[in-house]
């Protein structure tokens, strides 16, 4: 394990299948099965080989592990990777969904089949290079060329307003990453290296930091995304196919929360504290406002994707809470959405594709014909709700723990987010499943098939488990948010000293 490059391995194994993929013709249809099945081993053995950073990795140990390092550009910049507690589990994470969004993309995409399977085998490099990298120069890299495969994979393979979608995605998220981008430069200028370890332990001056928290906040909040730059998601979720909603709400947002616990939270902790009113309130906001706002939707994509708004609120509020309950319980509701995320998103495509509508008032009574899927969709909806059990839970309730140890008043706002999921869950869940099956459009409609059991019942399973014994999270976790939270504290500490001093 020391000597196998294991993180680079994982990195750059989707390329291994794109060079595959060129080489595979799409005009027979040889050729097409020959370019699923492709992506899907591609996929299926690069999430084999992440296994081993897990098995491999030291619970024990706070700081970076599987460490690799080589000159890349010039002035020291270099291609450094590593992985701690807080990203070894994201990268685990997207290499787990992948498979999922090629199997849910089996018999619903037959336009360009090569370059969408492509698009996503790049989007899958693109993501885990963020998590691993440890030079905020090659970070970048990573972060802003995910942009270019999901602006394509809405752009080309969306709904009728796609390209307007596309845009809208693409320009929100460019706009807040050029003041990340001029933030890495002056980092630069005043720390004099661009390796991720030494800027943690540099101390950027407290006026620097202001700016350089906003900066960066600017480019995090728009791809989480919080209120009130939120509203490119439900046009880019209600656009994308199936796949791309799916790796959109389980990765892609949680590029944002993932920029706060490794940049915003260490590198800038005296502006952190300072802003921490502004996240909280922008978070409160996002929690009630877009619940509100899911309640009265009537497409079942865009509900589930203003839903995503407000849990990613839980996220930043249990981030800026900075204690161990809730930076532990941001990083675990990051999870444990990304894979019941997924999964609703891939339950509105499995009656889509039927059907081809999102209509909340098209459906009624599928439990009738439907049976296996209703309980399927009925387990990610009370894991999305939070119920005790599920993954969803666990999250939210340490989150909320951490807040309530911050602030009484925000926990308590907070709160009611949790009444006003399950309002909206359960009224989605009602008027699609239960009730009289009437429709005769809907009475043909068959239940799960094989492929689509493939990927439910793990997902299942997974919110289940995770709901129950979510030891092997925290484990993982424990000793980096430790030593995260310590740090914070022990810079604020020594920033009133200084304080109490010059006084």
């Amino acid at each position: 394990m020391t000597d196998w490059p294991i993180l680079s391995t994982v990195t750059f194994l989707p390329l291994v299948g794109v060079a595959l993929l060129l080489l595979t013709r799409e005009d027979t249809a040889l050729g097409r099965r020959n370019i699923r099945n492709v992506a899907l081993l591609t996929t299926v053995f690069t999430f084999v080989v992440s296994l081993f950073i897990w098995i491999g990795f030291d619970n024990s140990n706070p700081g970076f592990q599987m460490v690799e390092k080589h000159a890349w550009l010039g002035t020291g910049i270099s291609y450094h990777v590593g992985v701690d507690g807080i990203s070894m589990l994201f990268v685990i994470l997207t290499t787990l969904l992948m498979p999922f969004c090629i199997l849910a993309s089996w018999v619903s995409v037959e336009k360009r089949l090569k370059d969408y399977m492509i698009a996503f085998l790049l989007l899958e490099t693109l993501m885990i290079g963020v998590f691993v990298a440890l030079d905020i120069v090659l970070f970048y890299v990573y972060f802003e060329a995910g942009l270019i495969p999901m602006f394509i994979i809405i752009g080309v393979w969306g709904g009728k307003d796609r390209v307007y979608a596309s845009y809208k995605f693409f320009l929100y998220t460019l706009a807040g990453s050029v003041l990340m981008l001029i933030a890495i430069m002056a980092m630069y200028w005043d720390a004099g290296t661009t390796d991720i370890t030494q800027l943690l332990a540099h101390k950027f001056p407290a006026q620097m930091q202001t700016w350089l928290w906003l900066a960066f906040f600017a480019s995090f909040a728009v791809k989480m995304p919080m209120w009130p730059v939120h509203t490119w998601l439900p046009d880019a979720h209600v656009q994308a196919p199936t796949a791309g909603s799916m790796i959109l709400a389980g990765i892609l947002l949680k590029l944002g929360g993932y920029g706060l616990l490794r940049f915003s939270l260490p590198m800038f902790p005296l502006a952190s504290d300072y802003f921490a009113p502004l996240v909280y309130t922008m978070s409160v906001i996002a929690i009630i406002y877009t619940s509100l706002v899911a309640m009265m939707q009537e497409d079942m994509k865009k509900l589930i994707a203003y839903s995503s708004i407000a849990h990613m609120g839980y996220v930043t509020m249990g981030t800026f809470a900075a204690n161990v309950q809730g930076v532990q319980g941001a990083i675990f509701q990051m999870l444990s959405h990304g894979f019941v995320s997924a999964a609703l998103f891939f339950c509105v495509g499995v009656i889509y594709d039927r059907l081809h509508t999102r209509e909340i008032a098209a459906y009624g009574g599928l439990v009738n014909n439907m049976p296996k899927y209703a309980v399927a969709f009925m387990v990610f909806t009370m894991a999305n709700v939070g119920l005790p059990g599920t993954s969803g839970f666990i999250g939210e309730f340490l989150t909320l723990i951490g807040v309530f140890r911050a602030n009484t008043w925000v926990a308590l706002f907070a709160a009611t987010g949790v009444i006003l999921s399950a309002a909206y869950a359960l009224w989605l869940y009602r008027r699609v499943v239960f009730g009289a099956l009437e429709k005769e459009s809907l009475k043909a409609m068959l239940d799960l098939s094989l492929r689509e059991k493939f990927i439910l019942y793990p997902l299942i399973a997974l919110t289940i488990f995770f709901g129950v014994y979510p030891a092997p999270i925290f484990d993982a976790t424990a000793a980096s948010v430790e030593l995260l939270v310590n740090n914070y504290s022990a810079a604020l500490q020594a920033a009133q000293n200084v304080a109490l001093t010059v006084n």
